[in-house]
C-alpha cells in the first residue's frame, strides 16, 4: 500500500471516528474481525491536537430496511431497494441500546460532537455525511465547512462500507481526506473487499496513511 503521509497535523483538521460501536467489535451482533485491536489506536488519535475529534455511529430503529429479519431472509441476502441492491445484516445499533454505545477502552469524552446516521427505517446509511441515496445530510459536511474545516482525518469500522463512503463523501465536499489504516478494519464480506476499497478511495485522492506516521510528525 503506498503510504502517502502529511508533513504534520494540519491546520483546520478534523478527526473522525466511524461506527466504533459495540456491535460491531467482538461480541457484538455484527462483529468485524479484529475490530476490537484499533481501539488502542484511536485512543491514541483522540488525543492528538486535532481541531475538532468527531464520530459517527450507526442509530437504527427497529425493523430497519437494512436487516435481515425485516424481509424473513438471512444475514448475507441481497434485495432490491429503490432500483438499488440493499445488502441484509444482522439486526445492530438499535437506538438507546447497549450496542449502539461507543465500545470501551477508549476516551470518547473527547469526542466534540457525535452525527447519527441509519435513522430512517426505509434507508440505510454507509457514509457519516449522507444516506446510501444521497437525499438526507446527517450535518456532518455542513458543519465541518461552518467551522473551515480543510483536512479530514478518518478512522473506524468498517473499512470497506462506512469508512470507504464517508471518505469518498469527504473529497466530495473537497476534503483532504485521509484513512488511518492501522485505526480502520473490514468486514470482508467477500475476501478482498478492503484491498479493493484502499484502491477506490485512493483513486479519488484519498491519502492513506498509519498512526504511526501521524504520531511521529507531531
Amino acid at each position: 500500500m503506498n503510504m502517502q503521509s502529511p508533513s504534520a497535523i494540519p491546520v483546520n483538521s478534523a478527526l473522525l471516528i466511524v461506527d466504533l460501536q459495540v456491535d460491531f467489535i467482538r461480541g457484538g451482533t455484527l462483529a468485524v474481525p479484529g475490530g476490537e485491536q484499533i481501539i488502542p489506536v484511536v485512543e491514541r488519535l483522540v488525543h492528538l491536537p486535532f481541531n475538532f475529534k468527531l464520530a459517527s455511529k450507526d442509530w437504527h430503529p427497529l425493523q430497519h430496511v437494512s436487516f435481515a429479519t425485516t424481509h424473513q431472509q438471512e444475514p448475507g441476502s441481497y434485495i432490491s431497494l429503490k432500483n438499488e441492491v440493499q445488502q441484509l445484516w444482522p439486526v445492530h445499533c438499535i437506538q438507546n441500546t447497549k450496542g449502539a454505545e461507543f465500545a470501551p477502552g477508549w476516551d470518547y469524552k473527547q469526542i466534540d460532537h457525535i452525527f447519527y446516521k441509519g435513522m430512517d427505517p426505509h434507508i440505510d446509511s454507509y457514509s457519516a455525511f449522507f444516506d446510501n441515496q444521497h437525499t438526507k445530510s446527517t450535518g456532518l459536511g455542513d458543519f465541518l465547512e461552518a467551522h473551515k474545516i480543510k483536512h479530514l482525518f478518518i478512522a473506524g469500522l468498517t473499512t470497506d462500507y462506512c469508512v470507504k463512503y464517508s471518505a469518498l463523501d469527504a473529497m466530495k465536499f473537497g476534503f483532504q481526506t485521509y484513512v488511518i489504516s492501522d485505526a480502520c478494519r473490514g468486514v470482508n464480506v467477500h475476501p478482498g473487499d478492503t484491498a479493493k476499497a484502499y484502491q477506490v478511495i485512493q483513486q479519488t485522492g484519498v491519502k492513506i496513511i498509519t498512526s504511526g506516521e501521524l504520531i511521529t510528525l507531531i
